[in-house]
């Protein structure tokens, strides 16, 4: 199943992110982590890319079995920046034979041991524009999109102008950049809709669940803290219980904000933590029933 089909017969939905482990990792871990989670029914599960395509066997193997064991649908990560056009294509075609149709097309980083870059696709709407012409009607392609702009974009106009362009050569749905400021969010949602842009925004939440992770989120993609968030991470940050509780919570509120608001989805970054994922959704649970379906 396309996952944008999902957007129009359901109501809010909540998906669920992983990631393959690192080179020489046992890969079982993952799994384990799908298997805790895989009853909480998400929409799709989504498998991450390292940089530099350093992880895209582990990748399509991941994708694959969520779809065949678990019977969920799996949205797989894949990267333009090192890859040439025919490394594309193989493993767009590897994809569609282990039944994998949904594809989170994504510029992506270099190599971080700093390897040779292909840049037949430097930027994510010419591997989005790629796909959708070399494999017609065989994925659902989704976009990443940046509620406070691409921290290598200092003009959000222009980032808009960026995002438009995903979506008008084929991305189906946008999922966003984490952030911790819900008004950020409800704000871009506007500025996005006033672009003419008519495809499900899915909203990712991240649970911060200790200290050092705030840091190497900043220097990363940017997201600021409102002054509610580095309160909570200044009372707590000697205290790890008390902060992994407080980051569940604010985990917790910021969701219920959000689909009170009509979201049209949830995409919650699990960390491959599944404890830390039923915790938050065994707290929406009854939000997520009687929550309106968003009309698309």
């Amino acid at each position: 199943m396309f996952i944008a089909d999902l957007f129009r017969r359901e109501g809010p939905v909540v998906s669920f992110e992983v990631f393959p482990p690192k080179a020489g990792a046992p890969v079982e871990n993952v799994y384990r982590t799908i298997e805790a989670i895989a009853d909480l029914a998400p929409g799709f599960v989504s498998v991450t890319y390292g940089a530099g395509g350093s992880s895209r066997d582990r990748t399509v193997e991941i994708a694959s079995r969520i779809c065949s064991t678990y019977g969920l649908e799996a949205l797989a990560h894949l990267t333009g920046m090192s890859h040439s056009t025919g490394e594309i294509d193989a493993i767009c075609r590897s994809l569609l034979e282990r039944g994998v149709g949904n594809i989170l097309a994504l510029r992506g980083d270099p190599p971080r041991e700093g390897g040779a870059v292909a840049r037949s696709y430097p930027y994510a709407a010419g591997l989005i524009g790629h796909i959708k012409t070399a494999f017609p009607g065989s994925f659902c392609v989704a976009a990443a999109a940046y509620p406070e702009g691409h921290v290598e974009c200092a003009d959000p106009e222009r980032d808009l102008d960026h995002l438009k362009e995903k979506v008008d050569v084929g991305a189906d749905l946008l999922i966003t950049q984490l952030f911790f400021d819900n008004e950020i969010f409800h704000r871009f949602r506007d500025r996005v809709a006033a672009r003419g842009i008519d495809v499900p925004l899915v909203a990712g939440i991240f649970p911060v669940l200790n200290a050092g992770q705030v840091q190497r989120i900043v220097t990363l993609c940017g997201a600021s803290l409102p002054p509610k968030f580095t309160r909570i991470m200044a009372r707590y940050a000697n205290d790890p219980e008390a902060l992994a509780e407080a980051g569940v919570a604010y985990a917790t509120e910021q969701i219920v904000d959000l689909l009170s608001s009509d979201v049209d989805g949830i995409h919650l970054y699990t960390m491959n933590r599944p404890e830390t994922t039923r915790r938050i959704m065994g707290n929406i649970g009854r939000l997520r029933r009687v929550a309106p379906a968003c009309g698309r």
